[in-house]
């Protein structure tokens, strides 16, 4: 961004700023009202826009309370889809009841990783899709997704995830930057997950920064590892054709880059797309051409863009990573998370400080 269009964009932070702390406020003083699920209630969020590694964690926490025995089911907004005002059962645990366009690139991505282990439900309002698979689904903990903001529904844990390649979101407030709120928002965390650990080289001075504001808060280190390469139709791939092109419309194309050239990979051409971006065949016929321009013989891309190529065809070879959390002092993180849900009966709920 340039300084003319950052200097322009300034006064639209300002309201932004303005508004985000007196809707917190509002909530804080009783003025807007929480709702409350019979049901412990686990939050993942974050401070920014863009991707700070939310999805993986989501799976990951869904994954380690289903092993518990718990009945789960992942409440999100579902971005992106094609009627945002209705709600959309993407999965109920068991099979997968819609598509890519109708509950959004991350739920559906979700509900495939999680089929036959957790529900997914997409509802802008999370308090009634939360109480509709209690009904319907028996569910027994929620997972919200993308939930700090969400200050409608109490919570048991707040968890906030902050992407170590990219903290503070250029240090402003949308638009004129990435942050959605302060970053004194911290205090409101219950944990932090810092994703990424592995692709910055001053993770003492973030892990310090995060404490000035959160200060007595757990902060768990956490990093992405490879967990499988595929082709386009699911067919595990050892390594794919050299040199390739890397593709994606993530939130931080940087990372899945840098993820990538770690791993080994030689990549020759890199394109990054707006996130949840929705591909066109011209578009991939044109990014095969420019790629192979780049004397690239092959492409790869994540599983969140994969889902979204199915209907539509590629001249080059082209490989999907899929990605895992992994998360330094786990047993710690799951203690909390279980003691979280087997207090929430016995506490009253944070509806957010």
């Amino acid at each position: 961004m340039s300084f003319l269009d950052s200097t322009m964009l300034f006064p639209l932070s300002t309201i932004y700023s303005a508004v985000t702390r007196a809707r917190l406020q509002a909530y804080r003083s009783g003025l807007l009202s929480t709702s409350k699920l019979p049901v412990p209630v686990i939050s993942v969020g974050n401070l920014t826009t863009g991707g700070t590694g939310k999805t993986p964690l989501v799976e990951w926490i869904s994954r380690r309370i289903v092993d518990d025995g718990k009945r789960v089911c992942v409440l999100t907004r579902g971005y992106g889809r094609i009627n945002p005002k209705t709600q959309v059962v993407v999965s109920n645990g068991t099979e997968i009841l819609t598509n890519e366009r109708a509950a959004g690139d991350e739920p559906f991505l979700l509900a495939e990783n999680l089929r036959g282990i957790a529900a997914v439900v997409c509802n802008s309002n999370r308090a009634a899709a939360g109480q509709w698979a209690i009904q319907n689904l028996g569910t027994q903990v929620f997972v919200l997704d993308d939930g700090f903001q969400h200050l409608r529904l109490a919570r048991d844990l707040n968890i906030v995830t902050i992407d170590a390649t990219e903290p503070w979101g250029g240090g402003r407030l949308l638009p004129q930057g990435r942050l959605r709120e302060p970053r004194t928002s911290l205090a409101r965390a219950d944990c932090v997950v810092i994703t990424r650990v592995d692709q910055t080289a001053d993770l003492d001075s973030l892990r310090d920064a995060v404490t000035e504001v959160a200060d007595g808060i757990p902060v768990f280190m956490s990093r992405m590892l490879t967990s499988g390469l595929f082709t386009l139709a699911g067919e595990p791939v050892v390594f794919p054709l050299q040199p390739t092109g890397a593709f994606c419309g993530v939130g931080n194309a940087e990372s899945f880059f840098n993820h990538l050239r770690g791993a080994g990979q030689e990549l020759a051409f890199t394109r990054a797309f707006a996130d949840h971006h929705q591909y066109k065949q011209t578009e991939l016929d044109a990014l095969a051409r420019e790629a192979t321009a780049h004397g690239a013989v092959s492409l790869i891309t994540t599983a969140k863009d994969a889902i979204k190529l199915r209907s539509l065809s590629l001249p080059i070879p082209c490989c999907v990573l899929e990605i895992r959390i992994s998360i330094e002092d786990e047993e710690r993180f799951v203690e909390l998370i279980r003691n979280a849900i087997s207090q929430a009966g016995s506490t009253n709920r944070k509806p957010d400080r």
